[in-house]
């Protein structure tokens, strides 16, 4: 049994996420710790809400709302939505929790002492209208890469390129549209990155498994143009972690507080200790996950996230880590995702643009959706979303494949033999043929799931679903049961114990439909089908079943047509 840590990168507090982030991290991550549990591996799979930033200050703003209040109501919402789709967290914490400011402030002292941390007097944009510093997102403008006209000081949104705000053409505040802005000298801690890179670059260099993804973001912010630069780790917010040196004030940087992308990353780490007090535990509860000297050395990390968020996992992160002079857990698997598109556009949060995990779960239950999104999960390039391709995989393959089968075989055996596992007849040839068959087939698909091939892991337990489909077509046991009984019981029994081996090779992918094909076979055993052969005798002869409600209904043109023009314009 191993130890296996995961995290998914965090959703950002501002607003309902949409199925591009959901398929970018937490999804998957779900998928892999929910696969790791059921191979019997100890997991703890962390997250959290990602609360600091200028985009929560801006989005309580919007609402009305405190900033503290809004992301407390945020956190409950994604929390509930999480739920809803499954996500199978041991913890899903808050970056703003008294553990993640403890932490990052002692961190922060750390890097100090070690010379990594260096005050900075930088120009940064202030506007006389509001009367501060506009950080990030506080500023809007042109785009000086693509021209986009709405592109932030932080990112442009259009084409992904980094931006400082001092770089937008004709700014303007995010807070109050103002144009009489000016530039001024401010003071800011910078985290010392440059100094890391020849570390970083061995650390990486020895990461030969990472996905080709991973390593070329992480290569070319290390080595395009002057190499990995310094990154400034305050900003002049109200809203954040206040700047200290562990416990002690910092002087010269009142007021300000530590940037988001500096403290979130950290709140891995925190929410892991939020999980141990939630729990009642002690220190050495989450430290045996996180510090090599508390026992951490035999964990194996790995963390999902879209490939927007890699340099900062790749470089700033472990840097911090590594910087920090103490023993703490580094990543040794980074698994990261293109981008989602939407029916021919991309995916919006800040545009309300596509659809959003909350609608998602007004108009079907999650399965349908997990589905999708993971067989069509945006691994080796872009995918995008269709209601066209929704509708034919959710047919095809949860409906006519394993939803079908399902139902055949439970309503034909309790037409013929009642509602119980029929005891008569022998397997033969053919079923010698069937168990080797899957059992290589699900050699594979484990194969895949351990390597983390999400789309192909996907297909591999459609296919694994489609062979007892041909099997059962082919053994007719409807037309066999009028010459033969007994060898329609024999194929009935192997097909009542293969929906049980289905419903614990799909419960990664589709964990609500497992578990209602568990619950009318009448088992709680989910035990993984290391031994094909045993695990098709689990449910005994006379062991009683219930046909089960239909596990996916088909969607019709007239739903799709309807989803495909309520979602057409922008989110309400």
């Amino acid at each position: 049994m191993a130890r296996i840590l995961i995290t998914s990168a965090l959703p950002y507090i501002n607003g309902i996420k949409h199925l591009g982030n959901l398929v970018g991290s937490q999804l998957p991550a779900d998928l892999f710790a929910r696969y790791a549990r059921a191979r019997g591996h100890e997991v703890m799979f962390i997250c959290a809400t990602d609360e600091h930033g200028t985009p929560a200050e801006l989005a309580a703003a919007k609402a009305g709302q405190n900033v503290a209040e809004y992301c407390a109501e945020m956190h409950e919402v994604q929390a509930g939505l999480a739920a809803g789709f499954r996500l199978s967290f041991d913890h899903f914490g808050r970056s703003s929790s008294p553990q993640n400011h403890r932490l990052t402030q002692h961190l922060a002292g750390k890097l100090a002492e070690a010379g990594l941390i260096e005050e900075v007097s930088e120009k940064q944009v202030y506007s006389n209208a509001d009367g501060r510093f506009l950080p990030d997102r506080y500023i809007e403008g042109t785009c000086p890469n693509c021209g986009y006209e709405r592109a932030r000081g932080d990112q442009c949104e259009e084409c992904t390129k980094q931006l400082d705000p001092t770089d937008l053409i004709n700014p303007r505040s995010a807070i109050s549209g103002s144009t009489d802005l000016e530039v001024r000298e401010t003071k800011h801690l910078f985290l010392r990155q440059s100094l890391m890179r020849d570390r970083l670059d061995a650390w990486i260099d020895e990461k030969t498994d990472w996905p080709v993804l991973t390593t070329s973001i992480a290569r070319k912010w290390l080595n395009d143009g002057d190499g990995l630069q310094d990154r400034g780790i305050t900003r002049d917010l109200d809203w954040g972690i206040p700047v200290k040196r562990g416990t002690e004030d910092w002087p010269g940087m009142e007021g300000k507080v530590f940037y988001v992308w500096f403290d979130a990353p950290i709140e891995y780490i925190s929410a892991t200790a939020e999980w141990a007090e939630a729990n009642g535990l002690g220190d050495a509860a989450w430290e045996r996950w996180w510090r090599t000297d508390k026992g951490a050395d035999d964990v194996r990390y790995i963390e999902f996230m879209g490939k927007d968020n890699v340099p900062f996992h790749t470089l700033s992160f472990p840097a911090t880590l590594m910087g920090s002079g103490e023993p703490w857990k580094l990543v040794d698997y980074i698994k990261s995702f293109n981008y989602l598109n939407y029916d021919g556009g991309q995916f919006s949060t800040s545009q309300g643009r596509g659809v959003f995990m909350d609608q998602a779960l007004d108009i079907l239950p999650s399965d349908y959706w997990r589905w999708w999104l993971l067989s069509h999960a945006p691994e080796n390039a872009d995918s995008e979303f269709t209601w066209e391709n929704f509708q034919t995989s959710v047919n095809k393959d949860l409906a006519d494949v394993l939803g079908n089968f399902v139902s055949r075989v439970t309503k034909f055996c309790r037409s013929k033999f009642g509602e119980e596992v029929p005891s008569a007849g022998e397997y033969g040839p053919v079923e010698t043929a069937l168990i080797a068959d899957l059992s290589r087939r699900i050699a594979e698909y484990a194969r895949l799931m351990d390597a983390m091939e999400v789309r192909k892991s996907a297909a591999e337990l459609r296919a694994i679903w489609a062979v007892g489909n041909e099997y059962l077509q082919g053994a007719a046991p409807w037309a066999v049961f009028k010459e033969d009984p007994d060898r329609a019981a024999a194929i009935i029994r192997l097909m009542l114990n293969l929906i049980r081996v289905y419903a614990v090779l799909s419960a990664p992918f589709i964990p609500d439909a497992a578990a209602g094909m568990l619950a009318a076979l009448k088992t709680e055993n989910a035990d993984w089908p290391d031994d094909l052969g045993a695990a098709l005798e689990v449910l005994e002869p006379g062991h009683g079943f219930e046909v089960p409600e239909v596990l996916f209904a088909k969607i019709t043109d007239e739903q799709r047509e309807a989803w495909q023009a309520q979602f057409a314009g922008q989110r309400g």
